[in-house]
């Protein structure tokens, strides 16, 4: 039986995040990959230069034409820039029954702002409801949970609580903004508390890295394995990309991780 997981995002023409990253992502892990186009973006290594928003008719057709034909096993959603965009994710995907893995993009690894400031309650009220795993990263999840970034794992596990409240069905938590020699990951669904460590990689070659993790899980999602088996396979692959990426030069900015060094080496 042939896997298949969809990704819900923005094009990045820089080709290292959004949907070139998330069916880079699918494609290694071995799942076919599809893909519903929520905005252009034209992007390099250095930063957005430029965002045009698919209309809302076009995002629901094209949701249509893959769960009219496909048997998708696992979701992600990256960039939904608006409230019109939230709004008709999220009633293709409630009318469906459908639990997406949600990666709240809201800003670049360039520090440009790819979600507008009115949009975040409707990501709050709409998105996190249906999410079956939400996964921001400290800055995403202080404006999640309308707090000052964690400095700690304590502060992490708050905001992450506060988080579900919205209905998530569970929330990974992601360290690698923070400081130390290992990144901790964490996983909180309410009940039970897992940690995902890493040693953190010294690297500027980082575009791309909450797309590549929140894809790796839903193809994970789509392989049938466990929530907790899905990130333990998404963690490791990433720690992989990251690694190989270190070594390649793509561009003059925050270059990308390696998608594919299982199969080519950077150099």
């Amino acid at each position: 039986m042939t896997r298949i997981a969809l990704t819900i995002a923005g094009s990045d023409s820089g080709g290292g995040a959004g949907i070139q990253a998330d069916l880079k992502t699918f494609s290694a892990l071995g799942v076919f990959g599809a893909s519903v186009i929520t905005a252009l973006t034209a992007q390099n290594t250095t930063g957005v230069r430029a965002v045009e928003d698919v209309s809302p008719d076009m995002i629901a057709a094209q949701i249509d034409a893959i769960y009219d034909d496909m048997d998708v096993g696992g979701v992600k959603i990256g960039m939904a820039s608006r409230i019109e965009t939230i709004e008709v994710i999220a009633d293709g995907l409630e009318r469906r029954g459908i639990r997406p893995v949600l990666d709240p993009v809201m800003v670049a690894t360039s520090g440009d702002r790819l979600l507008r400031a009115d949009a975040i309650e409707a990501l709050r009220t709409r998105l996190l409801p249906l999410a079956v795993l939400v996964t921001p990263n400290l800055p995403e999840a202080a404006l999640l949970s309308d707090s000052s970034p964690a400095g700690t794992e304590k502060e992490m596990l708050a905001q992450a609580e506060a988080i579900l409240r919205s209905g998530a069905g569970a929330v990974l938590l992601k360290g690698g903004h923070g400081t130390g020699a290992e990144s901790a990951d964490i996983l909180f669904d309410g009940n039970d508390v897992q940690r995902f460590t890493a040693p953190r990689i010294g690297t500027a070659n980082t575009h791309g890295t909450g797309c590549t993790l929140s894809a790796a899980i839903a193809a994970g999602l789509a392989q049938s394995l466990s929530l907790a088996e899905a990130v333990d396979q998404a963690k490791d692959y990433l720690q992989g990309a990251l690694q190989a990426g270190a070594t390649m030069s793509v561009g003059q900015g925050n270059g990308p991780v390696h998608h594919f060094h299982r199969w080519w080496p950077a150099a």
